[in-house]
């Protein structure tokens, strides 16, 4: 699976949690067996539920006039994604996360997503 595909399946599974708060291993088993075989998917989807207090406390940080409760729960699991790329994933260049969010925002947000995505993880890189 490309890294583009196992953003998506990350997301959609990270949402998942969210909006269920379902237990890890429920949201892992709904993923078929090759998806919880690779390795860059799995590390996101485990990476951002252990490192959820400092991402979100990351993104509040950046937030004018939002609180991150009032974030829709798609850009809210998106800017959860990226900014665990961007703090614990040193290998991959911080414009390839910014616009990978990007992209899941125009797939799965409405029109305005691109631009709150693009805007809160800007500040969160400077």
């Amino acid at each position: 699976m490309n890294r583009h595909k196992a953003r998506e399946k990350a997301f959609q599974t990270l949402f998942q949690l969210d909006m269920n708060q379902d237990e890890i291993s429920l949201a892992m088993e709904a993923l078929k067996e090759e998806e919880r075989k690779d390795v860059f998917l799995t590390m996101l989807i485990e990476g951002v539920i252990t490192y959820k207090e400092t991402i979100d406390s990351k993104i509040a940080g950046n937030l004018e006039n939002w609180s991150l409760e009032r974030i829709a729960a798609v850009e809210r699991t998106i800017l959860r994604l990226a900014v665990y790329e961007l703090l614990y994933m040193e290998d991959i260049p911080p414009n390839v996360s910014i616009n990978e969010a990007i992209e899941l925002a125009h797939t799965f947000g409405d029109e305005q997503s691109g631009k709150f995505i693009n805007g809160v993880l800007s500040k969160v890189i400077s």
